[in-house]
């Protein structure tokens, strides 16, 4: 099953409350919340107050996503707020399996992310730990980017070691996915998209609708 999952990084934060009940209404099943420290990578997106606000007037599987150095900091409170799956980068933590395991332990789905730049070997270790595989097809930090079409072999690859090993993991994609590449990324293995401008840009309801359509 693929699933679409909308990033509000791309909303109108003037219009958020809105702009996320035209997803949910379109039938978007998850919202993608990216938490950016300013370290790991060099914005600042939002956190603890957003995540909170947004859960109260929603129904929807929040997709956290820390681009956030040590980030077992703050599991225990993202959880507490409503992060229903929390995904964690393999190149900005030093204790990846004990993160993984406290965010299972307290009650949520866990996820490991790489980079762009990241060969897939990182994640290999953990995926059995996992609900949950991310693998960024832009460099993280910034939205608008364009796809990076090298990543497309991290994604069969991964794929690969899924269907054989790990059936129950998803693999989820984030980066530059618009309606044109959508297929493309589908059918190298990806089955949680990850979808930002091309949803949040122009008529957001129109636009969750086409995507699910292909989906």
């Amino acid at each position: 099953m693929n699933y679409l999952c909308p990033s509000i990084l791309a909303a109108d934060f003037c219009e958020l409350g809105k702009e996320i009940e035209l997803v949910e209404k379109a039938g978007a099943p998850f919202l993608h919340i990216d938490v950016m420290d300013g370290m790991f990578v060099p914005s600042i997106s939002f956190g603890m107050p957003v995540l909170a606000c947004v859960k109260k007037h929603s129904g929807l599987f929040m997709d956290v996503h820390m681009m956030v150095e040590q980030p077992q900091r703050y599991i225990e409170e993202l959880i507490r707020l409503g992060a229903d799956g929390i995904t964690i980068h393999v190149e900005a933590c030093d204790c990846i399996p004990e993160t993984l395991a406290r965010i299972k332990q307290l009650g949520a789905k866990c996820g490991i992310a790489i980079n762009p730049e990241t060969p897939v070997s990182a994640v290999l270790p953990y995926i059995a730990m996992v609900d949950m595989v991310l693998v960024m097809t832009v460099r993280p930090g910034f939205g608008g980017q364009k796809y990076i079409l090298e990543c497309m072999d991290k994604i069969k690859m991964l794929r690969g070691v899924i269907d054989e090993k790990y059936p129950d993991v998803k693999l989820e994609i984030d980066g530059g996915v618009t309606l044109e590449n959508l297929v493309t990324n589908l059918d190298a293995g990806a089955n949680v998209i990850v979808a930002g401008s091309a949803i949040f840009h122009g008529d957001i309801e129109a636009n969750v609708k086409d995507f699910l359509k292909r989906m």
